[in-house]
């Protein structure tokens, strides 16, 4: 039972941290949302959705 609460409580502090970060942040925003950077994840070398900036561009979103 002590494990239980206490995972239940580890992840009550990460989701109010990352509540409190979205409320600090200027627009509620994340920065670096493009996954298409990110090698591992686009292999094919595909153009952003949401931004459309290519894997070897930064995001033009921010």
């Amino acid at each position: 039972m002590k494990v239980v609460l206490l995972a239940i409580a580890l992840l009550a502090i990460g989701f109010a941290g990352i509540a409190i970060k979205i409320l600090v942040k200027k627009d509620g925003k994340f920065s670096g949302t493009c996954a298409s950077n990110n090698p591992f994840l686009n292999k094919e070398g595909e153009k952003c959705g949401f931004c459309g900036a290519s894997p070897d561009e930064m995001c033009k979103k921010e």
